[in-house]
């Protein structure tokens, strides 16, 4: 085996990634306080042609170099927007028939590999803050609330890692 060059990776320029059709999934990112977490998801976003990425709350925004450290670019490939109020966003997305899933460890969770989707419906995914997780109001308000399981002795993922398992799972899902 030899590793490919970067050249030979057939990847996409901004422009053919903008023009490029998405997934139907958003990603919404709620007070969250690392700025490499910030960079992290939307290089993972622009990885799995993800629709637009919404920063909520105290959730930094770019142009920011620690942002840029971790994105590599990918915050002038994802369409974003910041909305200071998450669950004013949250009902919005869902009166244009957006199904809203937390990614949360809460009580009746849908474990991600049991989480099904369903075809032609469009879907955003809200990560929370590093240390309180998503808003429990939020979790109350959204239609979903799917759990990576873990079997170890730690109680949570980092969140650019829960957003690439997540994302991961859920492109898979959307293009069998």
């Amino acid at each position: 085996m030899r590793k490919l060059k970067n050249i030979e990776l057939g990847r996409l320029n901004v422009e053919e990634f903008k023009n490029i059709a998405k997934i139907p999934l958003i990603v919404i990112l709620d007070n969250i306080r690392s700025l490499n977490n910030i960079g992290s998801v939307f290089r993972t976003s622009d990885a799995f042609l993800i629709e637009k990425i919404y920063l909520c709350g105290i959730t930094a925004k770019p142009p920011h170099k620690e942002i840029h450290k971790t994105a590599l670019g990918a915050t002038e490939s994802v369409e974003w927007e910041y909305i200071d109020n998450l669950l004013d966003l949250v009902k919005k997305l869902q009166s244009e028939g957006i199904k809203i899933a937390s990614i949360e460890q809460a009580e009746n969770s849908t474990k991600l590999q049991d989480f099904e989707i369903i075809i032609d419906q469009k879907y955003a995914v809200i990560f929370g803050n590093e240390v309180k997780g998503v808003q429990q109001e939020v979790v109350s308000a959204s239609d979903y609330c799917v759990e990576i399981p873990q079997f170890g002795t730690k109680h949570s993922l980092n969140i650019s890692v829960s957003c690439g398992v997540v994302l991961w799972d859920l492109f898979r899902k959307i293009n069998l």
